[in-house]
């Protein structure tokens, strides 16, 4: 069974980006590209509901070496 071309690697709660790109590494795969998604919390202030940005996942995309 062979690898895919491309894979992508989430940047754990905890982790370092740091770890990412070694573990990266370790698999095979070179980074391509950085792509930075912003999480989104709802909470309810005076009866209504607030969409509020409380952090943000960090994904790499490997390219197969």
């Amino acid at each position: 069974m062979t690898k895919p071309k491309k894979k992508r690697f989430e940047v754990a709660e905890g982790e370092t980006i740091d770890a990412v790109l070694s573990r990266m590494q370790k698999e095979g795969y070179t980074p391509v590209r950085r792509m930075e998604e912003p999480v989104f919390k709802e909470t309810e202030e005076n009866g209504t509901i607030q969409v509020v940005p409380c952090g943000r996942k960090i994904i790499f995309e490997g390219k197969l070496t």
